[in-house]
């Protein structure tokens, strides 16, 4: 039996026929497929196996060998598109790409003269650049402020044609900074700028119609029309590469990482780009790895060491930044919050108790809002009002007009003394009544506040994402700034103006963490800049898991990326005055942090 193997571009899948047809051999075939592959995703029929391109691509070589196992019986021949398809994907898999010659840094700075790039480069630049310029598939994991905007851009212009292009996925905030870098670094009179593709269908195949060199979109508008972005991709010409690569980790992520690694042999070349590539585990770095190299398998047991020929990082030891002090105030709840906190602990045990052997997301979702439950009340007791199970509690009621708890109350006072002091500071809460809540007790001090629901706009509008931060920046009245990591944590810099940070509550949501410390502690700051990080926790709570879950992810991502400035332990002090995307970034072991925490006591 002949089995015939077809690559279907306009669909991206390899479409498999048999001539003469075999039942019993064209069952085998499909159950051997089975073994690799999960039946979901394979469309069978007597006529016809079908199924992802990108997936043929990952196991190509087991159906060679499986044919060899039965020669005699089975013959495998490839169609031309085929052909065309695995040469490509040959030229750029791992091995190959890892083994080609390296440029020196002065043959860096050379190429990119002649290409008119003007921008000068950093030294930790030349030396990224000289790694990673020949690569097929590059990383670049420096730390905000190092330049990984313009390593990417110089990469570009390192490996590009006259007639080649680049596509940009990135976060919505993130446009402005491509938009900026890319002039700073061809100069003002370049005639080429980014192309935003949004708006609907329709109009970002018009936009595409006049084949623009650069190109940006974000990774859900990308998802919402892959069809016309493979359409695009196609052309055989186009670089892509992914900022904030983390964003295709899994949890929520899952439908943007299928949907991009879906067309991942498409690109000429490509890169992925993040300060914090593994928010989580190194489980995180797998679908961004298999991006780059969707030949080459790869898990979380591997995929440490597959990385290590592939990435450049600059430290912030590197680029000589101050070290921040980190420490941890710990507030104890009255007698009251404790008493309704162990009821609510209770009531969160009997909850979580059915699915204690139970990993699905379903599970791991159960958790996690009973989680966000048991934050809530300990960042701000009020907030347990919101939810209908106690709010006829008349303890909840008698707590309510005594106090907004320890920690609002500490918070507010800590700000004061830091704003009569002549330090701005700008403070963070996973909860949006917090943040507003905040912002309202310190409106003397003029407090702004972002979260999700601030739109961005244009900075010289009051009520903007952009107007706010700029008048945190220039306004001397405006001394405070409190906001929520999920809708600040990327694309701004406040390190110039502010260098205090106070941290209400923080969630498993390493990435949201570590990003929000990065606007106070970045390249900019003076030689003698002080910056300090304070994480307000309540004494014997939930707290106290959160802080141990994010130490051992930042130590993990330090040894995975050799950066031993990534280490966020704080030192304790004791103070004796009396988001549904958070739910999605709990993994299994932070699951089982809550469980032992719930059931064992911290």
């Amino acid at each position: 039996m002949i089995i015939n193997i077809d690559y279907i571009p306009k669909i991206e899948k390899v479409n498999i026929t048999s001539n003469p047809y075999n039942k019993i051999l064209w069952r085998g075939f499909y159950t051997f497929l089975c073994d690799f592959l999960p039946s979901t995703i394979i469309s069978y029929s007597e006529i016809s196996i079908s199924f992802a391109w990108r997936y043929f691509l990952a196991m190509r070589n087991v159906v060679a060998q499986y044919a060899k196992a039965h020669v005699g019986e089975i013959k495998i021949k490839l169609t031309d598109s085929a052909k065309q398809a695995l040469k490509k994907a040959t030229a750029t898999d791992y091995f190959s790409s890892i083994s080609a010659k390296k440029i020196t840094e002065e043959e860096v700075t050379k190429i990119l003269v002649s290409h008119g790039f003007k921008r000068q480069l950093t030294d930790n630049q030349r030396t990224n650049l000289s790694k990673i310029a020949t690569l097929s598939g590059a990383a670049t994991f420096s730390v905000p402020g190092a330049g990984k905007t313009t390593e990417a851009l110089a990469y570009f212009f390192i490996n590009s044609n006259p007639d080649d292009r680049l596509l940009v996925v990135a976060p919505k905030n993130a446009f402005g900074a491509w938009e900026e870098q890319l002039a700073a670094c061809m100069g003002e009179d370049y005639p080429y700028t980014f192309v935003r593709l949004r708006g609907g269908e329709v109009t970002i195949q018009n936009l595409l119609r006049s084949q623009p060199k650069f190109m940006i979109i974000t990774y859900d508008q990308l998802t919402r029309i892959k069809g016309t972005i493979v359409a695009m991709l196609s052309d055989e010409r186009i670089f892509m590469f992914l900022d904030e690569s983390h964003r295709i980790k899994g949890g929520m992520q899952a439908k943007r990482a299928e949907a991009i690694l879906e067309l991942a042999h498409l690109p000429k070349r490509k890169m992925i780009m993040s300060g914090t590539p593994m928010p989580q585990s190194p489980k995180d770095i797998v679908s961004q790895f298999t991006f780059l190299y969707p030949t080459k398998g790869n898990d979380e047991k591997n995929v440490i060491d597959l990385i290590q020929p592939i990435y450049v990082r600059t430290t912030k030891g590197q680029l000589g930044i101050p070290d921040v002090e980190r420490k941890v105030t710990t507030v104890r709840m009255s007698p009251l919050q404790r008493q309704i906190y162990d009821s609510l602990k209770s009531e969160m045990k009997r909850q979580i108790n059915p699915v204690l052997d139970d990993t699905s997301k379903y599970a791991l979702r159960r958790i996690g809002k009973c989680v966000m439950l048991v934050m809530q009340f300990v960042s701000n007791p009020s907030l347990l009002s919101n939810n209908m199970s106690y709010i006829f509690d008349h303890r909840v009621g008698q707590l309510l007009l005594t106090t907004d708890g320890p920690k609002i109350e500490y918070v507010c006072k800590k700000a004061r003394k830091l704003v009569s002091e002549g330090k701005k500071v700008i403070i963070w809460s996973s909860f949006v009544q917090n943040v507003e809540l905040i912002a309202l007790r310190l409106s003397d001090l003029g407090a702004e506040y972002i979260h999700g629901g601030v739109d961005a706009g244009d900075e010289d509008e009051f009520d903007t994402r952009e107007g706010k931060i700029k008048r945190f920046h220039e306004d001397l009245s405006c001394m405070v700034l409190v906001a929520n990591p999920a809708a600040c944590s990327e694309g701004i810099s406040l390190h110039q103006v502010c260098q205090n940070a106070i941290y209400l509550d923080r969630s498993f949501n390493a990435a949201h963490y570590m990003q929000s410390e990065d606007r106070i502690h970045r390249l900019g700051l003076p030689r003698n800049a002080h910056p300090q990080v304070e994480f307000v926790e309540c004494e014997d709570s939930i707290d106290q898991v959160i802080r141990a879950r994010l130490t051992h992810k930042v130590d993990l991502m330090a040894a995975a990326l050799n950066d031993k400035s990534l280490n966020v332990a704080p030192t304790e002090i004791y103070y004796d005055d009396p988001d549904e995307d958070d739910i999605e970034n709990m993994s299994v072991d932070d699951a089982k942090a809550v469980i032992d925490y719930f059931f064992g006591g911290v």
